[in-house]
């Protein structure tokens, strides 16, 4: 057979439209023998004249097409959901004047790589056929938002430098004088990051001046450009809110007459859902929660609407909250405060004596709010404490809305929901925007009493929408993977605790939770659990919620804040023809495409909340340094431990370096660093004292240092059955891999 002609070779690649390797062109051609030196010849030929591009790994393409790796940005979001990128200053393209291909990413954020608009991502790049690309996601990059970068301007020498906000930067900008814009050492700043080769030693240019490193409000702040939060609603948006009135009674149903309070914290600027609850005839309980009817205010197409899609959802920060909506609903006219009439969708439950929900009944409705109350206030009074508000609200009003929530308290244990009750922390603030300390969240019976009964109205809300076929955004929550189950086993197995092979129910974690309680580590057996739990998120099929134990659930309590909530009542009123304001056909069609939006929006908000906290306390502990605290392992790596402060919460790391001098195995399934000549172990869960060495307000980051426990941080008691087998002895240990010469093992780290 002949060595194949320079057209074949070439039409052969375009009509597979994606990379080849030499492989498979010796392969295709049938190339054998003395013809694959002649063959290979060829092809370098072809690749110096610049016919072919040679990509690592041996593989060919046609030289007009991108490289099969490359860096890409997302620009835009389609109608369709679909998200459209283009390639970076970073990755090789053809002349400047050419217009970009179009590159659609192929996006599955249930696998923990959501993406929005701006983020920069090293993709794999497959041609589509039509002179496009499909890209598939390797790895999500530490960028900038929008081709911006927040940090703090800092004088060296003649020269400046912008030092990055975020932890996981990993070197600093150029800043040139002409480019600082009045800008000066100490200053805030986001920056615009200027065109240039290569990732360091970027050079920036100063866009605007936030604040001064020293200006606490500064914190939160950083925390919302990381997300690219936007604190500002436009102009269209606010407009629309003029001239915004509550509804006349009209179709619907005057709840005015009954005693429907809300309860929420002593700090609560919006409330957003009413309750009322009363004995029925049957024995059992008539509850009624109301819930403000935002989808009245916002329309459909409207700027409102547009503007609450993009947020997604409400973000709230230790001394702010960025809202989905702006305060003339969220905190005015959807906010549903005592004495003032309110627009509201109510949903009447019905309850048998055993809390199990019987019928329900959505209405639109028109209610009065009887008390504001807080849970402080409401639990007082259930312990007899009363005032001369809630005592004329608990024959009528308190005591019944305990009796339904021990009901469906009950109710609650019977189908086994997970009982993971984890400790939260509360950042305390003065009025100068600083943080004057930390203290757990309390956490009473009255809020407990207002989650069983939003709970049930969810229940009701995907039922209800379930029994009319109707469109339903679900908050779904799937069963463990078997791999995180697997992560857990063996650790709980060194507890005493047997994890099932197959975990069915919830109620199975339950019981290991429950024989937990007396062990002396029973906050680490509920981290362990906690970890192999699945990520909760929207989407338009229902799967159930594991963690809840319910087969059908969706948000309806909190539209104010959860653009998920608005889409579940406007199906409801379309469904059950309840007025205007109903789901539409645009929103339908792209309710897949809403639910992974919003999913996303949730996650990014969750980790501005902890960015801002993490901050928060890395400005209280920099005028602690030095001092020492009771901390709990929470977290075992090859590079340290990450330890929890016990007093205040906060988190940080002890670096591997640090440690006692030893070379330090990482031990996965018992989740300790192990030294290989000392044995000592440090676990997760044990307790350790540290020292806080490092803090930056800027990044969030800390770092300690062990104090004590030369010996090591094992937990008493602690018996692996793997230990014996893996450290039989001292002389023994590792003697199968014992290092040559002065090269440590791969997988050790040695202290210097």
């Amino acid at each position: 057979m002949e060595i194949p002609t320079q057209e074949d070779i070439l039409d052969y690649i375009k009509a597979l439209k994606e990379p080849v390797s030499k492989r498979e062109l010796i392969k295709a051609f049938g190339i054998k023998g003395d013809q694959r030196r002649d063959f290979k010849a060829l092809l370098s030929r072809f690749e110096k004249s610049g016919q072919l591009v040679r990509q690592p790994g041996q593989i060919y393409m046609i030289p007009e097409g991108l490289p099969s790796v490359t860096i890409i940005e997302v620009m835009s979001v389609t109608p369709d959901g679909d998200l459209i990128a283009k390639p970076t200053q970073d990755s090789p393209e053809s002349e400047d004047n050419q217009v970009p291909p179009y590159i659609e990413v192929l996006n599955d954020p249930r696998k923990g790589m959501a993406l929005k608009i701006g983020d920069r991502v090293l993709a794999r790049l497959t041609p589509d056929g039509d002179g496009g690309y499909r890209a598939r996601v390797i790895k999500k990059l530490d960028q900038s938002v929008n081709g911006k970068v927040m940090g703090l301007v800092v004088r060296q020498a003649k020269n400046y430098i912008l030092r990055p906000t975020s932890k996981k930067a990993r070197y600093d900008f150029d800043l040139h004088n002409d480019d600082l814009k009045g800008a000066k050492d100490g200053d805030l700043v986001t920056a615009e990051i200027l065109p240039s080769q290569g990732f360091k030693n970027k050079r920036v240019r100063v866009s605007e001046i936030i604040g001064h490193e020293n200006d606490p409000r500064s914190i939160s702040l950083i925390s919302l450009f990381e997300k690219d939060l936007r604190t500002e609603f436009s102009k269209e948006t606010l407009d629309e809110t003029v001239g915004l009135i509550v509804p006349h009674l009209g179709q619907r149903e005057d709840l005015r007459h009954l005693p429907l309070v809300t309860i929420d914290g002593a700090d609560a600027r919006d409330f957003d859902d009413a309750v009322f609850a009363e004995p029925d005839e049957q024995g059992g309980f008539h509850l009624i929660v109301a819930i403000a009817d935002v989808s009245h205010y916002v329309k459909a197409g409207s700027a409102l609407d547009k503007e609450a899609w993009t947020r997604g959802n409400s973000t709230y920060f230790p001394d702010r909250v960025l809202p989905m909506l702006p305060e003339a609903l969220s905190n005015n006219l959807c906010s549903l405060m005592p004495d003032v009439d309110r627009a509201c969708v109510a949903v009447h439950m019905w309850l048998d004596e055993h809390g199990i929900l019987q019928r329900q009944k959505f209405v639109r409705g028109l209610m009065k709010s009887r008390a504001r109350l807080t849970y402080e206030q409401v639990q007082a009074a259930r312990d007899g404490e009363v005032n001369t508000l809630t005592d004329a609200l608990m024959d009528d009003v308190i005591n019944p809305l305990y009796r339904v929530y021990e009901t469906l308290s009950q109710a609650r244990q019977t189908r086994g929901a997970l009982d993971l009750d984890m400790p939260e922390r509360q950042i305390l603030i003065d009025d100068k925007g600083l943080m004057t300390g930390v203290i757990p969240r309390v956490r009473l019976e009255s809020h407990k009493l207002i989650e069983e009964f939003m709970v049930l109205a969810n229940v009701a809300a995907a039922t209800a929408l379930d029994l009319k076929q109707a469109p339903c955004l679900y908050r779904i929550h799937d069963r463990p993977s078997a791999d995180k189950l697997d992560g857990a086993r063996d650790f709980l197995d060194s507890f005493g605790f047997t994890l099932p092979s197959g975990i069915a129910k919830p109620a199975q974690l339950n019981h290991i939770l429950t024989k937990a309680q007396a062990h002396d580590y029973s906050h680490l057996i509920s981290e362990m659990i906690l970890r192999t739990q699945s990520q909760a998120l929207y989407h338009p099929e229902n799967i159930g919620h594991f963690g809840l134990a319910l087969q059908k659930y969706a948000h309806f309590t909190s539209p104010i804040r959860r653009y998920a909530d608005l889409v579940v009542h406007r199906s409801l009123i379309r469904a059950y023809e309840l007025g205007d304001g109903g789901l539409e056909d645009q929103e339908l069609a792209r309710i897949s495409e809403t639910s992974e939006h919003i999913s996303t929006t949730e996650r990014s908000s969750a980790e501005a909340e902890r960015n801002a906290m993490d901050r928060f306390t890395a400005s209280y502990l920099e005028s602690r340094v030095g001092e020492q605290f009771t901390g709990l392992i929470n977290g075992v790596a090859k590079f340290g431990l990450f330890v929890r402060l016990v007093e205040i919460g906060g988190d940080g790391l002890v670096p591997v370096r640090t440690l006692p001098q030893d070379f330090y195995v990482h031990d996965e399934n018992e989740h300790a660093l192990i030294g290989r000549k000392s044995r000592r172990v440090f676990r997760l869960g044990a307790t350790v004292t540290v020292k806080i060495r490092e803090a930056n307000m800027m990044t969030g980051g800390t770092i300690f240092e062990l104090v004590g426990h030369e010996k090591g941080a094992d937990i008493e008691g602690f018996q692996s059955k793997n230990r014996k087998e893996k450290f039989p002895s001292k002389r023994k240990s590792f003697s199968k891999n014992k290092p040559k010469g002065k090269k440590p093992l791969s997988g050790y780290k040695k202290r210097k």
